[in-house]
């Protein structure tokens, strides 16, 4: 039976509270569990320590036997020293996408045409206008 340690929302509306639950794969996410390792209450602020309880005796348990976290979870993991995760990195993130190229694009053409057209007026002399 493959297992997960997951999540398993509870609260009332815009006021959530997590259960951290060891739970089949194929059960819903706020459904049937196989135990409950811990909770976490985003409502706190982040250096509470009621913010998040584990009990890591029970998740290592678990992580022994192959169930494996989502993601937040083995954040929370890694935070009691669990397990390692692996940082991630994605550099191309803060990269304009390419709308925003081509207006930059745009603009650049823009700015050298308005360089130009006013290297051409400063070069050429003023034209004098015949004396009557």
């Amino acid at each position: 039976m493959a297992t997960k340690i997951r999540l398993a929302r509870g609260g009332s509306k815009k006021r959530p509270y997590y259960r951290i639950v060891v739970a089949d794969v194929r059960s819903p996410r706020d459904g049937r569990f196989i135990e409950k390792i811990g909770i976490y209450n985003p409502m706190l602020p982040k250096d509470s320590g009621e913010r998040v309880k584990l009990d890591t005796e029970r998740a290592a348990y678990w992580l022994g036997t192959g169930a494996q976290p989502t993601d937040r979870v083995a954040r929370f993991l890694a935070v009691a020293g669990l397990m390692k995760r692996a940082t991630r990195n994605n550099p191309d993130k803060g990269k304009p996408g390419a709308k925003a190229l081509e207006r930059i694009e745009v603009l650049k053409q823009k700015a050298e045409a308005a360089a130009t057209a006013a290297a051409e007026a400063a070069a050429a002399p003023a034209e004098e206008t015949p004396a009557e």
